[in-house]
């Protein structure tokens, strides 16, 4: 089956839980032009590979858009208002990708979500992202919004330790995942991503994670 016969045959909203979901295709447009949006943003905040605590270099490519921005160093994970590579504050969320963040929030009840920090993860084939939990935001009464662009991408959405059992879950272009509530800390991470082509981003996966940091 192919990606339009996929899209076609699911559901409007996946449940994860009682307080997270899949919305399948519900940024489709938003998506479609998101590597123009983002074009300012890599101009002034270039996509990078960030150190870990433990000195490990992440095979994710990221950087950020909004009036915080996740880093990771060997000081530690944690938000701060200006991009330490350029000394500049992080370059303005494009108001249609917050605006897209509200009504994904609001589609699985979190009415009130305002964003004010977008990481952007860059994939290439064989890059993932290892089980973990968001935990660094000061407000975790905020839901995380998240939002695939490009090559398709397993999802791991887990449970509150590490050890839970862990639902792998396929994500397409356009789809957007909401967590929060009892699930706000779930484990989550994506499988190594597997090789291909695609029309909007070539052979990449863009995923933009919206949050609450302060």
């Amino acid at each position: 089956m192919n990606e339009q016969g996929q899209l076609l045959a699911r559901a409007a909203l996946e449940p994860l839980g009682e307080a997270a979901a899949v919305l399948p295709a519900f940024a489709l447009a938003e998506a479609d032009v998101l590597p123009s949006l983002l074009q300012h943003v890599w101009r002034e905040a270039p996509l990078r590979h960030m150190l870990t605590p433990g000195g490990a270099c992440m095979s994710v490519a990221m950087s950020n858009c909004g009036e915080f921005g996740w880093i990771s160093d060997r000081r530690g994970y944690r938000y701060e208002r200006c991009d330490p590579q350029t000394g500049q504050p992080w370059p303005p969320m494009p108001p249609q990708l917050r605006e897209l963040a509200r009504r994904a929030a609001a589609a699985v009840e979190f009415v009130s979500f305002e964003p004010d920090a977008c990481l952007i993860n860059y994939y290439a084939p064989g890059t993932r992202l290892t089980l973990h939990q968001d935990r660094d935001e000061q407000d975790l009464g905020a839901p995380v919004v998240s939002v695939s662009c490009g090559l398709p991408a397993t999802f791991l959405f887990g449970g509150l330790a590490r050890r839970d059992p862990v639902r792998r879950v396929p994500l397409f272009h356009g789809d957007a995942v909401v967590w929060g509530g009892a699930q706000r800390l779930v484990f989550h991470g994506v499988a190594p991503l597997a090789d291909g082509q695609h029309a909007i981003t070539g052979r990449c996966r863009i995923n933009l994670t919206f949050r609450r940091a302060r």
